[in-house]
């Protein structure tokens, strides 16, 4: 989703950083649709966190896999709407950026790893450090739990890689239909959490 931002609507929609830099070279530059797009987008996805973690808090809601669903049903209407309409830009990063503030509460950790679905940086920090803890202990346990955290973020900066260059690479084949590869993807996952991994 976010290789669709940046092509479609110069824009990145779990990039932060980039967005918070965006915005701060438009603002120095005067450059007012690069200010709005940035700012829509940052107050979009810190918005879309706020409502995942209350969701997580909620105690009436017993389903776990809740956002997965919310953000496809949010992510189908507006690729299906998207079909008889042509949706701005603004409005485009506003819904894609809400749905990546959801996205990024889903997951926190995998294991004892804290983990951060949309943030490459943390995620080669982590990498980095795990790795060195790797090479300096001498503790068994330590090396097994280290070994195991490496490869769940090697697996996870894999997604992020794969992630832009699917989307890079079908954007112009899928057009609008794009987004149902993120959307398969988080439904396939609710189903394989509903199933498998909740009942273990």
């Amino acid at each position: 989703m976010d290789a669709t931002g940046i092509i479609k609507w110069k824009a990145y929609v779990s990039f932060m950083s980039g967005n918070t830099t965006q915005l701060g070279t438009a603002i120095s530059g005067q450059k007012s649709e690069i200010i709005t797009t940035s700012v829509t987008v940052i107050g979009c996805f810190v918005l879309g966190i706020y409502a995942g973690t209350c969701l997580s808090l909620w105690k009436k809601i017993k389903l776990q896999i809740l956002p997965f669903y919310i953000v496809s049903g949010i992510l189908i209407l507006y690729m299906m709407t998207s079909f008889t309409y042509k949706i701005p830009a603004i409005p485009s990063v506003a819904i894609i950026g809400f749905c990546m503030g959801i996205m990024n509460t889903i997951v926190t950790s995998v294991g004892d790893q804290k983990v951060n679905t949309d943030f490459v940086t943390g995620t080669l920090n982590s990498l980095a450090i795990n790795t060195a803890m790797l090479s300096m202990t001498g503790d068994a346990t330590e090396k097994k739990q280290y070994k195991a955290n490496i490869i769940h973020l090697l697996l996870l900066w894999t997604g992020f890689l794969s992630g832009a260059s699917i989307g890079s690479l079908f954007l112009p084949l899928m057009g609008n239909w794009i987004l149902s590869i993120p959307i398969v993807s988080l439904l396939i996952c609710a189903f394989i959490l509903k199933n498998f991994i909740i009942k273990i």
